[in-house]
């Protein structure tokens, strides 16, 4: 029988390790010369089987993992406030409103001066009561005013009549009564509208205090449904 060198392979998990055997363990693994395959191992011969075998090294198989700890910081993330919205400018609209002791008639809200000369000059040449009115022109309205210093509609006419001997009202909605009502008018007859009164100076023409801001002016008529009164 001659001894044969045999590998021992040796698995660990999924890793195959392949020693050769020396010595008393490679004399352990022997075969007969006849072919009859046939293994002794006696104390000695395990031994040192054993102790090859020891010697092996350990193989971490892919099953046996090892466990990792990472460390991940904290960041701290300052989010910055958001914008202040730009400031809402509010344009604030102031509405006037004034008031005097005769109302002057809503449609008086676009009153334009007009001054034809040569209907002007007509009317006061032919009627007293305008060519005292003509006196006034440029004073300013003023409510409650019914002097020379301001005036507002009634006070105006009451004042230019008055120059006149003629005593009138200073309340505008009086002066539907003062006189006769005439449908045909002749410059210096009184024109009458809810809250406003003036003086008739010709076609489409009058002497009054319109509005606040404005001045005593000869001007279209502007109003509707005016009546007509004449004093004598």
């Amino acid at each position: 029988m001659r001894a044969r060198t045999r590998a021992v392979a040796a698995a660990t998990g999924a890793a195959l390790v392949v020693v050769p055997l020396t010595g008393a363990a490679a004399a352990a693994l022997v075969t007969d010369e006849s072919g009859v395959a046939g293994t002794s191992l006696d104390a000695s011969a395990y031994t040192a089987y054993s102790n090859d075998v020891a010697d092996i090294p350990e193989v971490t198989s892919a099953a046996k993992k090892a466990s990792y700890t990472i460390e991940t910081p904290t960041v701290k993330v300052k989010v910055p406030p958001p914008p202040e919205p730009e400031p809402v400018v509010v344009e604030e609209t102031t509405t006037e409103v004034y008031e005097s002791t005769d109302s002057a008639a809503t449609e008086v809200s676009s009153v334009q001066t007009t001054t034809p000369s040569a209907d002007v000059q007509a009317a006061i040449s032919g009627s007293a009561v305008i060519a005292e009115a003509s006196k006034y022109v440029g004073v300013p309205y003023v409510s409650g005013g019914s002097t020379p210093s301001g005036f507002d509609c009634s006070g105006f006419v009451s004042y230019v009549f008055g120059q006149l001997g003629i005593s009138l009202p200073r309340s505008s909605g009086s002066y539907y009564s003062v006189g006769t009502q005439v449908s045909t008018p002749q410059p210096g007859d009184i024109i009458v509208t809810p809250g406003h009164v003036a003086i008739y100076a010709g076609p489409n023409l009058q002497i009054d205090a319109a509005t606040p801001g404005t001045t005593i002016q000869f001007r279209g008529i502007w109003q509707t449904g005016a009546t007509y009164v004449r004093v004598t």
